[in-house]
């Protein structure tokens, strides 16, 4: 075991698996000076056929991605910024998610999309959470909480043949975490009950998954007992989990960085709504962002963006009332 920061855990997966197979390749906007931390000591390792600088065309270098991967190649795309995969959306959406459909299974699309999730007073258009767009298109999504997660859940992705979108939350890339020396896959769709608990079954996804947890710990001590479910892959999520979860505990609070109206936690309220109804003595509560774009003031940042503790802590109070 080595403890290891969470962006760490990603980049060591990913060229721990290139120098087992020589089809990865890894590409993206200044991926050779290694921006975000991801891909530093790359170009060193596996050179300049395998380490891709693209031109500033998130449509373009998706669009190879897509053509590479169709003719046998594995590749690992780092998007600089969260809000830059709208940029190549039909290309995403349209033409990799859907190839292996449209030809019957004949075409398989092995592409790993390593995506940051950001905020923090850079406004409007580098700060969304489109994981749940990505979701609507029926693309494959996992989001990881903890280095652990990171590193299984990102062999996994690379290792699939359909296209997966790996979504690293702002605010915990640079935890430290436990991490095996080896590799180990995490199957996607498979979840993990974080923390054992009896009255509230708590979801959370990425980053609130550790507010989540905080919010645990203080509670105990008020006598309230949570039980913590991270999806993990988000989609598809693991239903039959979250449904024992909920058989015992009753009640459930919904915990996710996309906005309000037709974001994930919609989706996960709306299965519980259709599937668990019969098992809910209290009504599905949701703590999300808000319906506004994200200002530029840190101050009104923090009104839109969740943090997810106190919101947390004063639902747990008004849905068991103790």
């Amino acid at each position: 075991m080595s403890r290891m920061r969470y962006l760490r855990a990603v980049s060591q997966t990913i060229a721990t698996e290139m120098k087992k197979d020589p089809d990865i390749i890894y590409m993206g906007e200044d991926v050779r000076y290694a921006l975000k931390g991801l891909a530093r000591g790359f170009v060193d390792e596996f050179g300049p056929e395998r380490v891709i600088d693209t031109p500033i065309s998130e449509s373009g270098f998706t669009g190879i991605a897509t053509g590479a991967a169709i003719e046998g190649l594995r590749p690992v795309v780092e998007y600089q910024i969260s809000m830059f995969c709208f940029n190549a959306f039909d290309e995403l959406i349209n033409q990799a998610q859907k190839w292996r459909y449209m030809s019957g299974g004949r075409v398989k699309v092995p592409v790993t999309y390593v995506i940051p999730l950001n905020f923090g007073a850079i406004a409007g258009q580098h700060s969304d959470s489109p994981h749940s767009i990505m979701i609507q298109g029926l693309m494959k999504t996992v989001m990881p909480a903890t280095p652990y997660d990171a590193k299984g859940l990102t062999l996994s992705a690379i290792r699939d043949d359909d296209p997966v979108m790996v979504f690293l939350p702002a605010g915990i890339r640079g935890r430290r975490g436990e991490v095996p020396d080896e590799q180990y896959t995490i199957p996607l769709g498979e979840g993990e009950i974080k923390r054992e608990g009896e009255d509230i079954t708590i979801v959370a996804t990425g980053r609130l998954v550790l507010k989540a947890l905080e919010a645990a710990e203080q509670l105990e001590e008020e006598g309230y007992s949570l039980e913590v479910y991270d999806p993990r892959t988000l989609f598809p999520f693991d239903k039959p989990l979250l449904k024992k979860s909920i058989k015992k505990t009753g009640r459930a609070i919904i915990m996710d960085d996309s906005p309000r109206t037709c974001g994930y936690a919609a989706e996960v309220a709306a299965f519980l709504s259709d599937e668990c109804f019969d098992l809910l003595k209290a009504p599905v509560k949701r703590i999300t962002r808000a319906d506004v774009t994200v200002p530029f003031s840190p101050a009104l940042e923090k009104l839109v963006v969740p943090d997810g503790l106190d919101e947390l802590i004063e639902k747990v109070h008004s849905i068991l009332k103790k």
